[in-house]
């Protein structure tokens, strides 16, 4: 079981940038207890950090190629901006769950429209580091129920 996990702009300076948004967790913090997780429930995850656009919708394309069965990803200021990255998620064919450190909807008015939400599976929003950790498990849970719909047809 693969999941292809992806931190948008900016994210690599998690720790030091707005702390009284983001607050103090660092990226290598997240991917650690995101590794660790994933490691117990028998998982591997792929990270990667990228505040090139291009560069996230090439993962998202081949993110089915690759065989991945989930994608978690934080597209951070790309939430509000791209729709190449909303079209690549609704053409991957990949499940993808949207998350974010913090609550998009009670921030600033251009943060509380996000073009990924209508193609993702789900958002989860606003409880840092642990909006990861749950994205990781739905997105486990989901594979998992999935794996037994397939297992019964066949």
């Amino acid at each position: 079981m693969k999941i292809l996990v992806i931190h948008g702009p900016n994210l690599q300076l998690l720790g030091q940038r707005e702390p009284q948004v983001y607050g103090k967790v660092t990226i290598k913090e997240i991917n650690t207890s995101l590794k660790k997780e994933a490691k117990k429930r028998c998982v591997k995850l792929d990270i990667i950090q990228s505040n090139h656009e291009g560069e996230i919708v090439d993962l998202i394309g081949k993110a089915s190629a690759n065989k991945y069965k989930a994608i978690l990803i934080n597209p951070a200021a790309y939430t509000h901006t791209s729709v190449a990255i909303r079209d690549a998620i609704a053409g991957c064919g990949v499940p993808t769950i949207e998350v974010h450190l913090s609550n998009i909807f009670s921030r600033e008015e251009f943060r509380r429209t996000s073009l990924i939400a209508p193609v993702a599976v789900g958002i989860i929003s606003g409880f840092s580091k642990l909006s990861y950790l749950m994205g990781l498990e739905f997105a486990i849970e989901m594979i998992i129920a999935e794996h037994k719909k397939h297992a019964k047809r066949g």
